[in-house]
């Protein structure tokens, strides 16, 4: 069973154990399922991933600082993609701006052999993700440089 406060670094150990795809995607689910619930007010047309088959949404707070530390909820109607903003979730979540932006997201999921394992869609969706997310620490950054 996931545990809602997962590291990518105990997501990575659990799915190393797991040999067969089916016990994975039912791990990315339980994933999801050990999510904190997500406020009903976050389910705004500004929050909601642009480029996700499923709805998705994403909210964050900002530090404070040149390099602040930026932390994302996030929620999808879908149980895998749940699962899988949960992961999204444990790799960017609580960093640096500047963590963030200079993760290597795709080397990180390919570890899991994720992307190969969804739909192009799905796949998709996630890159969106992780684009927003980008994004956001980025102007996060250029917002603390400008202030």
């Amino acid at each position: 069973m996931a545990r809602m406060d997962a590291t990518i670094q105990s997501i990575r150990d659990d799915f190393a154990l797991l040999d067969e795809w089916e016990d994975r995607y039912r791990y990315v689910i339980d994933l999801g399922a050990a999510l904190p619930p997500f406020p009903e007010a976050g389910r705004t047309d500004a929050n909601k991933v642009p480029g996700c088959v499923s709805q998705v949404w994403l909210t964050k707070e900002v530090g404070s600082g040149a390099d602040p530390v930026i932390r994302f909820e996030g929620d999808s109607d879908a149980h895998i993609v749940r699962g899988l903003v949960a992961i999204i979730l444990a790799l960017f979540s609580g960093r640096r701006a500047s963590e963030i932006v200079e993760t290597d997201a795709e080397a990180a999921l390919r570890e899991f052999g994720l992307v190969e394992h969804l739909s192009p869609q799905r796949a998709n969706g996630l890159r969106s993700m992780v684009r927003r997310i980008r994004q956001d620490a980025g102007a996060a950054l250029a917002g603390a440089g400008s202030a």
